[in-house]
Protein backbone atom coordinates (compact mmCIF):
# COMPACT_ATOMS: atom_id res chain seq x y z
CA UNK A 1 0.00 0.00 0.00
CA UNK A 2 1.11 3.55 -0.71
CA UNK A 3 2.91 5.07 2.28
CA UNK A 4 1.15 8.09 3.81
CA UNK A 5 2.77 11.47 3.38
CA UNK A 6 4.18 12.64 6.70
CA UNK A 7 3.71 16.36 7.24
CA UNK A 8 2.45 18.36 10.25
CA UNK A 9 -0.71 19.29 8.32
CA UNK A 10 -1.52 15.71 7.33
CA UNK A 11 -0.91 14.66 10.93
CA UNK A 12 -3.47 17.26 12.03
CA UNK A 13 -5.93 16.00 9.41
CA UNK A 14 -5.59 12.41 10.62
CA UNK A 15 -6.17 13.51 14.21
CA UNK A 16 -9.23 15.64 13.36
CA UNK A 17 -12.31 15.15 15.56
CA UNK A 18 -14.23 18.21 14.33
CA UNK A 19 -17.35 16.22 13.42
CA UNK A 20 -17.00 13.45 16.02
CA UNK A 21 -20.40 14.10 17.63
CA UNK A 22 -22.13 13.56 14.27
CA UNK A 23 -20.33 10.42 13.07
CA UNK A 24 -22.03 7.11 13.95
CA UNK A 25 -18.78 5.13 13.76
CA UNK A 26 -16.56 7.89 15.06
CA UNK A 27 -13.88 9.85 13.21
CA UNK A 28 -11.47 8.07 10.91
CA UNK A 29 -10.26 10.60 8.32
CA UNK A 30 -9.45 8.92 5.02
CA UNK A 31 -7.57 10.87 2.38
CA UNK A 32 -4.42 10.54 0.34
CA UNK A 33 -1.85 13.25 -0.22
CA UNK A 34 1.52 13.17 -1.95
CA UNK A 35 3.62 16.17 -3.02
CA UNK A 36 4.11 14.65 -6.50
CA UNK A 37 0.38 14.04 -7.10
CA UNK A 38 -0.93 15.39 -10.39
CA UNK A 39 -4.59 14.34 -10.19
CA UNK A 40 -7.01 15.14 -7.36
CA UNK A 41 -9.98 12.82 -6.91
CA UNK A 42 -12.48 15.04 -5.13
CA UNK A 43 -15.47 12.96 -4.18
CA UNK A 44 -18.15 12.64 -1.52
CA UNK A 45 -17.00 10.79 1.61
CA UNK A 46 -15.64 7.33 2.44
CA UNK A 47 -18.16 4.50 2.56
CA UNK A 48 -18.57 2.07 5.42
CA UNK A 49 -16.18 -0.48 3.94
CA UNK A 50 -13.49 2.17 3.40
CA UNK A 51 -14.01 3.31 6.99
CA UNK A 52 -13.46 -0.24 8.21
CA UNK A 53 -10.33 -0.85 6.13
CA UNK A 54 -8.93 2.67 6.32
CA UNK A 55 -8.38 2.59 2.55
CA UNK A 56 -10.04 5.02 0.15
CA UNK A 57 -12.22 3.50 -2.59
CA UNK A 58 -11.91 0.03 -1.10
CA UNK A 59 -15.36 -1.09 -2.26
CA UNK A 60 -17.52 -1.71 -5.35
CA UNK A 61 -17.49 2.00 -6.16
CA UNK A 62 -13.71 1.88 -6.21
CA UNK A 63 -13.72 -1.10 -8.57
CA UNK A 64 -15.85 0.84 -11.04
CA UNK A 65 -13.78 3.99 -10.62
CA UNK A 66 -10.60 2.09 -11.45
CA UNK A 67 -12.31 0.73 -14.57
CA UNK A 68 -13.24 4.27 -15.57
CA UNK A 69 -9.66 5.45 -15.07
CA UNK A 70 -8.26 2.33 -16.76
CA UNK A 71 -6.06 1.66 -13.73
CA UNK A 72 -5.47 -1.60 -11.95
CA UNK A 73 -5.26 -1.96 -8.16
CA UNK A 74 -1.49 -1.65 -8.11
CA UNK A 75 -1.28 1.51 -10.22
CA UNK A 76 -4.20 3.10 -8.33
CA UNK A 77 -2.73 2.51 -4.88
CA UNK A 78 1.03 2.39 -5.41
CA UNK A 79 1.65 5.47 -7.55
CA UNK A 80 1.88 9.09 -6.35
CA UNK A 81 -0.27 10.13 -9.33
CA UNK A 82 -3.62 10.29 -7.53
CA UNK A 83 -4.58 12.35 -4.50
CA UNK A 84 -7.82 11.49 -2.71
CA UNK A 85 -9.50 14.53 -1.17
CA UNK A 86 -13.17 13.81 -0.38
CA UNK A 87 -15.59 16.55 0.62
CA UNK A 88 -15.87 14.75 3.95
CA UNK A 89 -12.87 12.79 5.20
CA UNK A 90 -14.94 10.51 7.46
CA UNK A 91 -17.80 8.08 6.88
CA UNK A 92 -20.97 10.12 7.57
CA UNK A 93 -23.36 7.22 8.20
CA UNK A 94 -26.23 5.64 6.32
CA UNK A 95 -29.23 7.53 5.00
CA UNK A 96 -32.53 6.37 3.51
CA UNK A 97 -31.02 5.83 0.07
CA UNK A 98 -27.28 5.48 0.28
CA UNK A 99 -24.85 7.22 2.59
CA UNK A 100 -25.56 10.54 4.25
CA UNK A 101 -24.02 13.69 2.73
CA UNK A 102 -20.44 14.53 3.72
CA UNK A 103 -20.21 16.61 6.86
CA UNK A 104 -20.24 20.30 5.84
CA UNK A 105 -17.50 21.26 8.31
CA UNK A 106 -14.77 19.17 6.70
CA UNK A 107 -13.97 20.72 3.31
CA UNK A 108 -13.83 24.34 4.58
CA UNK A 109 -11.52 23.19 7.35
CA UNK A 110 -9.09 21.06 5.35
CA UNK A 111 -9.31 21.31 1.55
CA UNK A 112 -7.23 24.45 1.08
CA UNK A 113 -4.55 23.00 3.37
CA UNK A 114 -4.58 19.64 1.59
CA UNK A 115 -4.37 21.07 -1.92
CA UNK A 116 -1.60 23.48 -0.94
CA UNK A 117 0.59 20.47 -0.07
CA UNK A 118 0.40 19.28 -3.70
CA UNK A 119 1.85 21.97 -5.99
CA UNK A 120 1.89 19.70 -9.07
CA UNK A 121 -1.87 19.12 -9.24
CA UNK A 122 -3.13 19.93 -12.73
CA UNK A 123 -6.26 17.79 -13.16
CA UNK A 124 -9.26 17.75 -10.83
CA UNK A 125 -11.80 14.94 -11.12
CA UNK A 126 -15.02 16.03 -9.43
CA UNK A 127 -16.97 12.92 -8.48
CA UNK A 128 -20.62 13.49 -7.63
CA UNK A 129 -22.83 16.44 -6.87
CA UNK A 130 -21.19 17.67 -3.66
CA UNK A 131 -17.76 18.05 -5.24
CA UNK A 132 -19.24 19.71 -8.32
CA UNK A 133 -21.24 22.20 -6.25
CA UNK A 134 -18.16 23.13 -4.25
CA UNK A 135 -15.66 23.39 -7.10
CA UNK A 136 -17.71 24.47 -10.11
CA UNK A 137 -20.03 26.90 -8.37
CA UNK A 138 -22.07 28.87 -10.90
CA UNK A 139 -20.38 27.08 -13.79
CA UNK A 140 -22.26 23.91 -12.83
CA UNK A 141 -25.28 23.04 -14.96
CA UNK A 142 -28.84 22.60 -13.66
CA UNK A 143 -28.39 18.88 -13.00
CA UNK A 144 -25.48 16.50 -12.51
CA UNK A 145 -26.37 14.79 -15.79
CA UNK A 146 -26.11 18.07 -17.71
CA UNK A 147 -22.86 18.96 -15.96
CA UNK A 148 -21.27 15.63 -16.85
CA UNK A 149 -22.64 15.73 -20.40
CA UNK A 150 -20.95 19.12 -20.92
CA UNK A 151 -17.68 17.88 -19.43
CA UNK A 152 -15.67 19.41 -22.28
CA UNK A 153 -16.53 22.90 -21.02
CA UNK A 154 -14.43 22.27 -17.91
CA UNK A 155 -11.38 20.80 -19.60
CA UNK A 156 -8.40 20.68 -19.61
CA UNK A 157 -8.00 21.00 -15.84
CA UNK A 158 -11.34 19.75 -14.49
CA UNK A 159 -13.67 16.85 -15.26
CA UNK A 160 -17.04 16.17 -13.59
CA UNK A 161 -18.15 12.55 -13.15
CA UNK A 162 -21.13 10.81 -11.62
CA UNK A 163 -20.46 8.76 -8.52
CA UNK A 164 -19.36 5.21 -9.48
CA UNK A 165 -21.62 3.69 -6.82
CA UNK A 166 -23.63 0.57 -7.74
CA UNK A 167 -26.67 2.75 -6.94
CA UNK A 168 -25.92 4.65 -10.17
CA UNK A 169 -25.97 1.60 -12.45
CA UNK A 170 -29.37 2.66 -13.79
CA UNK A 171 -28.07 6.15 -14.58
CA UNK A 172 -25.17 4.63 -16.52
CA UNK A 173 -27.56 2.45 -18.53
CA UNK A 174 -29.76 5.43 -19.39
CA UNK A 175 -26.82 7.60 -20.38
CA UNK A 176 -24.78 5.46 -22.76
CA UNK A 177 -22.94 8.58 -24.00
CA UNK A 178 -20.94 8.47 -20.75
CA UNK A 179 -19.08 5.33 -21.88
CA UNK A 180 -18.65 6.46 -25.47
CA UNK A 181 -17.89 10.17 -25.01
CA UNK A 182 -16.61 10.80 -21.49
CA UNK A 183 -14.49 7.79 -20.55
CA UNK A 184 -12.09 7.94 -23.52
CA UNK A 185 -11.27 11.57 -22.71
CA UNK A 186 -10.93 10.80 -19.00
CA UNK A 187 -8.49 7.95 -19.72
CA UNK A 188 -6.50 10.10 -22.12
CA UNK A 189 -6.10 12.85 -19.50
CA UNK A 190 -5.09 10.32 -16.83
CA UNK A 191 -2.43 8.81 -19.12
CA UNK A 192 -1.15 12.28 -20.00
CA UNK A 193 -0.69 13.17 -16.35
CA UNK A 194 0.89 9.81 -15.62
CA UNK A 195 3.55 10.46 -18.25
CA UNK A 196 4.51 13.71 -16.49
CA UNK A 197 5.38 12.03 -13.19
CA UNK A 198 9.09 12.26 -12.33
Amino acid sequence: MFEPYHHPDTKAMRACTLCADHLPLGPRPIFRIHPQARIALISQAPGRKAHQSGTAWDDQSGERLRQWLDMDWNSFYHSPLLAVVPMGFCYPGKGKSGDLPPRPECAPQWHETALRLMPNLSFYILIGLYAQKAYLGKKRKRTLTETVRHFDEYLPDTMPLPHPSPLNTGWLRRNSWFDSDVLPVLRYRVRAEQELLP
